[in-house]
């Protein structure tokens, strides 16, 4: 199994090209060096909200919950002229409390299916959460791929299964989560961004995590995504979107993805069409630094009501 799983992802890679570990972790480490300042980290930290998928991911989940999450996505902070988040994202069987407020709105409705976050489950069962939750009314579909499958090097099973759930999601926009720390390796992480990519629309997505392990978004591994996006782009002209998503908590962490973003990709991915951030507990920290630029004082935590947690 080991000697499969080497031939077939380093084929891949022969196809792709490998990656650079040095390279890349000099690369991250300058972004964290550039300075935004005034009128410009106003601008970043607007356009980050604008980019936040409102999550709640919770066995304790209620409508309730979701539609307190729903304004809060629609109206981020009284007193603040800032945007709305990019999205809500909720469990399947949340989808239909979360369209009764934000359908029809900027706010679009996003939901993990694909047995979240393990994709141990049959296809079967895997595709008829995915119709069920598109049939409630979500925009957006965030799917787990077989890790399992693609590092026993069965990649095309791990291919075919992201064709069958994009087929599944119809119209939906679909975002593909690699699990980035299971991958193990920044090669791994290019072949599977790959192998997604080769499948997707233009504006579906490649996603790093799930949130929901030890280890999830870093500067690294989505660097390692954000120049395969652009070398895919190179080559076909397809335009794929990008999510890192948990671990990112702070205004400046956003501020050094955004730069990482600006300087492999460009302006033209500035924007929640194609990148977002899995990280609801960012949204907070946000609007507090968004007070302090427009009054020139920090807000104490509790001025600011709930989010739903790190997603």
């Amino acid at each position: 199994m080991p000697s499969r799983n080497l031939s077939a992802i380093r084929r891949l890679l022969d196809e792709v090209g490998p990656v650079d570990p040095t390279g890349i972790e000099e690369r991250v480490a300058k972004y964290g060096t550039r300075s935004v300042k005034k009128a410009a980290k106003v601008f970043g930290l607007n356009l980050a909200v604008s980019m936040v998928d409102l999550t709640t991911l919770e066995g304790k989940d209620t409508p309730g919950k979701v539609a307190s999450l729903c304004q809060k996505a629609l109206h981020p902070h009284q007193g603040l002229d800032c945007p709305t988040t990019a999205a809500v994202c909720v469990y399947p069987a949340m989808v239909k409390h979360a369209a009764k407020i934000v359908k029809g709105t900027e706010v679009k409705i996003a939901s993990v299916a694909t047995a979240f976050p393990s994709g141990q489950a049959p296809l079967k069962t895997r595709l008829a959460e995915v119709k069920a939750a598109v049939a409630d009314g979500a925009d957006e579909i965030d799917m787990v791929i077989n890790r399992g499958a693609f590092l026993a090097g069965e990649l095309s099973l791990v291919q075919d299964e992201i064709a069958s759930v994009l087929e599944a999601c119809g119209a939906a926009t679909l975002k593909v989560i690699l699990e980035t720390s299971e991958l193990e390796t920044y090669d791994n992480i290019r072949a599977a961004s790959f192998l997604a990519m080769q499948v997707l629309r233009p504006g579906d997505f490649i996603k790093t995590s799930t949130g929901k392990t030890s280890a999830n978004a870093t500067l690294g591994n989505n660097q390692v995504m954000l120049e395969a996006i652009r070398d895919f782009y190179l080559s076909t002209g397809t335009e794929i979107a990008m999510k890192p998503a948990g671990g990112i908590r702070t205004a400046k962490q956003a501020l050094t993805f955004l730069i990482a973003v600006k300087e492999t990709l460009g302006d033209a991915w500035l924007n929640n069409q194609r990148y977002r951030f899995g990280a609801s507990g960012l949204l907070n920290d946000l609007l507090r630094q968004l007070v302090k630029e427009k009054t020139g004082c920090y807000q104490a935590p509790y001025h600011f009501s709930e989010s739903a947690s790190s997603y």
